[in-house]
């Protein structure tokens, strides 16, 4: 029902700044919550950011609170991830994923196949 296909990850400077891009397809996007979740080689799947279907509650991971800023905008069927003041820890690939509840998002029913983050130092 919902394809995830992200965009604009790149390779920045630390202390630099990306904004990242998920565009969905299929009519039910505006009732789904949406997160960005990344994973760096060796490592395994961790929480970025969430929003929820209405954009009125977002939640953060420590790691990206003060930094990062999610946002959607359900007209676009498009959510963002503005990422700001990176650190090389931050390279990772980054994925969106959609679930009709933000309970389920750690196991969404439907995820992009990722865009590339990497931050030099």
């Amino acid at each position: 029902q919902v394809q995830l296909v992200e965009s604009g990850g790149g390779l920045v400077q630390a202390g630099g700044s990306l904004r990242l891009s998920c565009a969905a397809s299929g009519r039910t996007f505006s009732t789904y919550a949406m997160g960005w979740f990344r994973q760096a080689p060796g490592k395994e799947r961790e929480f970025v950011a969430a929003v929820s279907w209405s954009g009125g509650s977002t939640y953060y991971a420590d790691s990206a609170k003060g930094r990062f800023t999610i946002s959607r905008d359900n007209s676009k069927t498009t959510v963002y991830l503005q990422m700001n003041s990176l650190k090389p820890e931050d390279t990772a690939v980054y994925h969106c994923a959609a679930d009709p509840s933000l309970a389920g998002l750690s196991r969404a029913d439907y995820w992009g196949q990722g865009t590339q983050v990497t931050v030099s130092s």
